[in-house]
C-alpha cells in the first residue's frame, strides 16, 4: 500500500508541529511519499514564511532593503534545525539565496524556497531522500502541466525509495522556477498521487475534514465524514471553502481517495472523499451532505412573448453577454421568460450597455434587473432517493418567514438551490441546517 500524505503550513509552522508530522508519519510505513508547505504561522499574530518572501520581492522591487525580513526568515528555519537536532547546513542554503537576492531572482523562484526549505529540514527529520519538485513537476509554457511527462519522471525518481518533496512549484521547459496559485502544495500533492497509483491521498491540514455548514453562520456545525468528488464540487461552486480544483482533478481522473485529516487530532478520521460510496440504507439524517451559499447576485429577467418557440433566443442572450465578459451562474426559465442569475460584482460596471444591447438585439417585451439575490444550496447524493425532500425545504423555510425568489435543481438531483433575499443569507442556511441536519 503507497499513501502520498501531505502536509500543510500550518504543520510545518515550527519543531513542536515537525515532531508532530514525524510521529504521523512513522505510524504508518506507507506514508513514503511527503510533501511540504513552506512554514505557517505559529499564532495569530505570526507571518507564513510565503508572505514574508513575497515581501522580499516586494522590497527589491522598490529599490528598498530586504534584510530585516530576510533575517526573520532565516531565524524561523534555523530554530526549526536546531530544536529537531538536524544537521541540514541551513546557513549555507540561505546564503546562496541571499545572493541571489542580491543579483536578480525571479519572483516564482523566491517564494518557492519556503517550501525548498521545509522539504530539506524534514528530509532529515524523517531520514527520507529529499526530491526537489523542479526535477518532476513539468509546467508547459503557458502555465498548465504537462501530466504525461511528469508522472513519467516521479515515476522513474521516486521508485524504491522515500522522498520528502517541496510543494508549490515546479519548471518550465526552459528551466525556470514557476509556481502555482496560493496552496499550490495541494496540487503538487495530487499530482503525486496520480503519478504513484497511491491507494490514498492524504491532504494534512489544521482541520479535522469539512463541515456541513459555514462555523461563522451555524455554530458548532457537523463533520462532513464521508463525501463524494461531485458533492465537493458543487458546495466548492457555491460558495463553501473547500479544495482547489486543480487539487482535486488530479486524483479524481484516477479515483484515488482523498482524505482530509488534521496534523493537531491525527485519530481524528476526517473527511474521506471518493467518486462514490456502497450506502444500501439512507438514513434521514444523513439526507444533506453540507449546505452551503453566496451573496450579491443580481437576476436579469428577460420576458419576451412567444420566446419558446423563437430558435436561437437564448444563443442571443448569452453571446451578448460573452461580449461583455460576464459568466452566468444559473439559467432559470419559463414559458415566455428567461432569467440570468449572474455575480453583481461583474455586472455593475457594463449593466447599462449590456442591457442596451440585449434590448436591440432581442426586442423583449421587458427587462427586469433584481438585485440583492442570494443563493443557498442543500447537497446531497441522497435527496434522489427520498421523495418530498424540496418540498420539505420549501416549507421549512416558509415556516420562518423567508422569501423563496428562485429554484432550480441540476438534472444529477445532487442539490436544490434556492433563490432569497440577501438580507435572509445567514437565516436561510440556519434553518436548513436545524431541519435537516439537527
Amino acid at each position: 500500500m503507497l499513501k502520498v500524505a501531505k502536509f500543510g503550513g500550518s504543520s510545518m509552522a515550527d519543531a513542536k508541529q515537525f515532531e508532530k508530522v514525524r510521529d504521523i508519519v512513522r505510524a504508518d510505513p506507507a506514508r513514503r511519499v511527503i510533501v511540504v508547505s513552506a512554514a505557517g504561522k505559529r499564532d495569530a499574530d505570526d507571518h507564513k514564511l510565503t508572505d514574508l518572501l513575497y515581501l522580499c520581492h516586494a522590497h527589491l522591487q522598490y529599490g528598498v532593503s530586504c534584510e530585516s525580513v530576510f533575517q526573520m526568515i532565516c531565524e524561523r528555519y534555523i530554530a526549526i534545525r536546531d530544536a529537531c537536532g538536524l544537521s541540514v547546513d541551513i546557513e549555507a542554503e540561505l546564503d546562496v539565496l541571499r545572493q541571489q537576492l542580491r543579483s536578480g531572482i525571479s519572483e516564482e523562484e523566491l517564494v518557492s524556497r519556503g517550501e525548498y526549505f521545509s522539504a530539506l529540514l524534514m528530509a532529515d527529520y524523517l531520514g527520507y531522500s529529499f526530491l526537489d519538485a523542479e526535477l518532476w513537476v513539468r509546467f508547459r509554457f503557458d502555465g498548465t502541466i504537462d501530466k504525461e511527462a511528469s508522472y513519467a519522471a516521479l515515476q522513474r525518481l521516486a521508485e524504491g525509495r522515500s522522498v520528502v518533496i517541496p510543494g508549490f512549484y515546479g519548471v518550465t521547459p526552459d528551466g525556470k522556477i514557476r509556481t502555482f496559485s496560493r496552496g499550490g502544495s495541494d496540487i503538487t500533492g495530487a499530482l503525486a498521487a496520480a503519478a504513484l497509483d497511491a491507494d490514498v491521498y492524504e491532504n494534512w491540514t489544521d482541520v479535522s475534514g469539512f463541515l456541513m455548514a459555514d462555523p461563522k453562520i451555524v455554530q458548532d456545525p457537523r463533520p462532513i465524514e464521508r463525501i463524494t468528488y461531485a458533492e465537493l464540487r458543487e458546495l466548492s461552486y457555491i460558495g463553501a471553502q473547500v479544495l482547489h480544483e486543480g487539487t482535486v482533478s488530479p486524483v479524481r481522473e484516477k479515483n484515488i481517495p482523498l482524505n482530509i485529516r488534521n496534523t493537531n487530532q491525527p485519530d481524528h478520521p476526517g473527511t474521506m472523499i471518493r467518486e462514490r460510496f456502497d450506502e444500501p440504507e439512507l438514513a434521514d439524517e444523513n439526507l444533506i451532505t453540507g449546505i452551503a451559499g453566496r451573496k450579491d447576485f443580481s437576476v436579469i429577467t428577460i420576458t419576451k412573448n412567444g420566446m419558446s418557440s423563437q430558435a436561437g433566443v437564448l444563443r442571443q442572450i448569452l453571446e451578448v453577454l460573452e461580449r461583455y465578459g460576464i459568466n452566468v451562474d444559473y439559467l432559470p426559465s419559463g414559458i415566455d421568460t428567461v432569467s440570468l442569475v449572474v455575480s453583481a460584482q461583474k455586472v455593475t460596471p457594463c449593466l447599462y450597455p449590456m442591457l442596451g444591447d440585449l434590448q436591440k438585439e432581442l426586442k423583449p417585451d421587458s427587462i427586469h434587473v433584481t438585485d440583492n439575490m442570494a443563493i443557498v444550496a442543500a447537497v446531497g447524493r441522497k435527496m434522489a432517493y427520498k421523495p418530498g425532500t424540496s418540498g420539505r425545504i420549501f416549507a421549512k423555510l416558509g415556516e420562518n418567514g423567508i422569501n423563496i425568489r428562485m429554484i432550480t435543481q441540476g438534472p444529477e438531483e445532487l442539490n436544490i438551490i434556492v433563490g432569497v433575499d440577501g438580507s435572509d443569507f445567514e437565516r436561510a442556511i440556519r434553518v436548513l441546517y436545524d431541519s435537516f441536519v439537527k
